[in-house]
């Protein structure tokens, strides 16, 4: 019998040995906090321009319809093209929006129309970002760890859920709104210069590239012939349906039904983010992501 002991296989890597996608979680997490700090600000500071339901609601439509009318094509289109340059467009113009949008209501020329404008800009922003980084992953990590990867991403979307609202609402209460929209623009800038950064390999195409609307019609169909997808597709969309109406209102709701200030509302906000961190872990699934992080 050898007295040699048979090596085992390397451990494979986990997500966040790779750099470029290290970089670019964290400083997703840092944008996503200034966007849920943004909504939280956008929500607020139409109380102070209205006081009618309609007119507050109408600041989570112009978060959400692009989102609902644009998903189809920015998935096309993440196909289609140079998804670096998709990405890189999409947050500069999401930063444009939010700069435009601290100017003007630090110099109190906001009104309740240029707040829904400048919000469905960013909107359309993260609408056309939203598949372009889902289809870069597998870029950045092995395949090995495609898994954990996109875990790990679900948990950085929770993480700034929970912190966000929270902080958005610290400082609203001590600067402003407007203060918030400035910091929301500042936090993009680091997943801006991420990708300005990575030096990004196109990979090849087998076949010829498809164009935009046969792209859309593929991609439908693959949705409606996909018994999984087309099921969480129809479970999202009653969930939003319904949830949406909860966010449209709860700025309301929190400054005249419930008396709550800026501090308040954050908060609630913010304990909807921890209950989904949580769910997560109870369902085993919260740490799969940090494999491999020491």
């Amino acid at each position: 019998m050898s007295g040699k002991v048979a090596s085992l296989p390397p451990k494979p890597a986990g997500p966040l040995s790779s750099t470029v996608f290290r970089a670019l979680w964290i400083a997703t997490i840092v944008s996503n906090i200034g966007t849920w700090m943004n909504g939280v600000a956008a929500g607020w500071l139409m109380t102070s321009l209205s006081s009618d339901p309609l007119v507050v609601a109408l600041v989570q439509a112009a978060t959400t319809v692009p989102m609902f009318l644009l998903a189809l094509p920015a998935g096309a289109i993440a196909d289609l093209v140079d998804r670096r340059k998709l990405l890189l467009g999409a947050q500069t113009l999401t930063v444009t929006g939010a700069a435009l949008l601290a100017l003007a209501t630090l110099a109190g020329a906001v009104s309740p129309w240029l707040l829904l404008a400048l919000t469905a800009m960013m909107a359309v922003g993260y609408a056309l970002a939203a598949p372009a980084f889902q289809a870069i992953v597998p870029e950045l990590v092995d395949r090995e760890a495609l898994q954990q990867a996109v875990t790990l991403n679900g948990l950085g979307i929770n993480i700034a859920r929970s912190i966000g609202p929270a902080l958005a609402g610290v400082v609203i209460a001590s600067s402003g709104p407007g203060a918030v929209f400035a910091v929301n623009a500042a936090s993009t800038c680091g997943v801006i210069a991420v990708l300005y950064r990575w030096k990004r390999e196109a990979p090849d195409r087998a076949l010829p590239a498809e164009h935009f609307i046969g792209a859309m019609r593929a991609g439908l169909r693959y949705a409606l012939r996909s018994p999984e997808l087309r099921s969480v597709i129809l479970r999202a969309f009653a969930f939003f349906l319904f949830s949406s109406s909860l966010w449209a209102l709860l700025p309301l709701i929190a400054r005249e039904e419930l008396g709550l200030g800026p501090t308040g509302y954050g908060g609630l906000l913010s304990f909807m983010g921890v209950g989904a961190i949580l769910a997560r872990l109870i369902h085993g699934v919260g740490y799969e992501g940090l494999a491999g992080v020491a």
